[in-house]
């Protein structure tokens, strides 16, 4: 438990400064932009695989904290699909999802961490999925007060490349990936 919960204050510690120490960040970023981004990169990165492989360590001896409804796992593909489209929107060009939503990766984590919730009742989880969840409430929150305009539409066929791309990427990773890397099946 000790890596995933590593990993999850590197993560989610570097994740944080822009909320809590916005004038640090901005200072790092004039300073040496570079240097700020690939300490950003490299601590994400190192944060994410402990996460990972903690989660994984930790989850086949975690306790069972609820027990998930028995339409969870149904409800969490189609949260996760959302998710995918979502995550892909947030990097297109602006298209109505990004429009409407304004911050599509917020959103979209939002939705795969519920998801992810509603399926999981064991420990590991519920730190894993609940840690995202809130840090993804927790920063939309944050944006609100900047007060950024919705982008405008720039491509509106962005949205069916959004699409498209999350189908792929639910089908890829949602169930194929995600099935072979630890043995779960999105439709048990």
């Amino acid at each position: 438990m000790l890596v995933l919960v590593f990993g999850l204050v590197i993560f989610f510690g570097i994740h944080s400064v822009r909320i809590a120490a916005g004038s640090f960040r901005d200072e790092q970023i004039a300073t040496n932009e570079r240097r700020w981004k690939g300490l950003y990169s490299l601590l994400s990165i190192i944060g994410f695989v402990l996460i990972v492989w903690g989660w994984s360590l930790y989850r086949p001896n975690a306790p069972e904290i609820y027990e998930p409804p028995s339409w969870g796992r149904h409800v969490a593909s189609v949260l996760v699909l959302a998710a995918f489209v979502f995550l892909a929107a947030a990097y297109l060009p602006t298209g109505s999802i990004k429009h409407r939503l304004k911050h599509p990766m917020l959103v979209g984590i939002i939705l795969w961490a519920i998801g992810h919730l509603l399926a999981n009742g064991d420990l590991a989880s519920l730190l894993v999925f609940g840690a995202f969840l809130v840090y993804a409430i927790v920063d939309l929150i944050a944006v609100i007060p900047r007060g950024d305009p919705a982008p405008a539409v720039v491509r509106p066929r962005s949205n069916l490349i959004a699409v498209g791309i999350g189908l792929v990427a639910f089908a890829l990773f949602g169930l194929w990936l995600h099935g072979w890397l630890f043995g779960v099946s999105p439709f048990a």
